[in-house]
């Protein structure tokens, strides 16, 4: 049997994650459940450290180098990941403060929230898809499924415990599900298509830029990094996940 291409590896990533996410919040949607504090707690923590450490180790180095190559000699790399890192902390921090005016449950609270997960799904993809290492790829797609099907019922239970109507609640899900593995395919046709050099060094700037903020921020006071460093168990699972980075960091 012939190994599997990175080409075929995406297709199968792409399917993997819309699945995911779609039976994740599927279950909301038909019981009304709630998200429990202590749910997905180990997952969380083992996607954090690998988000943390692909962004640092791979993708804004990677990016930051071919950048230099193409002529760049300022930073873009860093500039544009750090101002990826400060727009999604603004969004959370106006989403916070909508919920304080308003309620949980408004629907501007519930738009907010849905296009920051949108806008962490579309990276997500957009990092995998123009990942041209088959090892990389594998292990930034487990950090992507141990982050989606959480992520996919949170927002399910947002959702149907908002206001908004019925209708609009299904089509937020629907383009949150489908976010990642269009942006997967998207990326993965543009680098390979459009003869863009500098299309795969600034999706990956960009990524790192989001992943650099789910690694640490997302959630503030509920983020791993800060509610849960205490917990020794959950807090080696965070290393753990970093620490795989770090060691795919010797061959890829």
């Amino acid at each position: 049997m012939a190994p599997i291409t990175i080409g075929e590896f995406k297709w199968i990533a792409a399917i993997c994650i819309f699945l995911s996410a779609l039976i994740a919040g599927w279950h909301p949607f038909r019981e009304s459940v709630r998200v429990k504090n202590h749910a997905f707690a180990l997952s969380k923590a083992f996607a954090s450290g690998v988000f943390l450490g692909a962004a640092l180790m791979h993708m804004l180095n990677d990016a930051a180098l071919q950048l230099n190559q193409l002529g760049f000699t300022y930073p873009v790399a860093s500039l544009l990941a750090g101002t990826t890192f400060l727009f999604l902390l603004w969004l959370e921090h106006l989403g916070r403060e909508l919920e304080h005016q308003q309620a949980f449950s408004a629907p501007s609270v519930v738009k907010i929230a849905s296009f920051m997960l949108c806008f962490h799904a579309l990276f997500e993809g957009a990092a995998l898809g123009v990942n041209p290492e088959l090892t990389t790829s594998v292990v930034l797609f487990v950090a992507i499924m141990a982050h989606k099907w959480a992520a996919s019922f949170a927002l399910a239970t947002h959702l149907i415990s908002s206001t908004m109507a019925p209708q609009k609640q299904r089509w937020l899900f629907g383009i949150f599900c489908l976010m990642t593995p269009l942006s997967i395919m998207v990326a993965d046709a543009s680098v390979t298509n459009t003869g863009l050099p500098w299309f795969e060094p600034v999706c990956s700037a960009l990524a790192a830029g989001t992943f650099l903020y789910i690694g640490t921020l997302h959630g503030l006071r509920k983020a791993v990094m800060i509610e849960r460093c205490c917990d020794l168990r959950q807090f080696a699972f965070v290393i753990f996940g970093f620490a795989t980075m770090a060691t795919l960091a010797l061959w890829v």
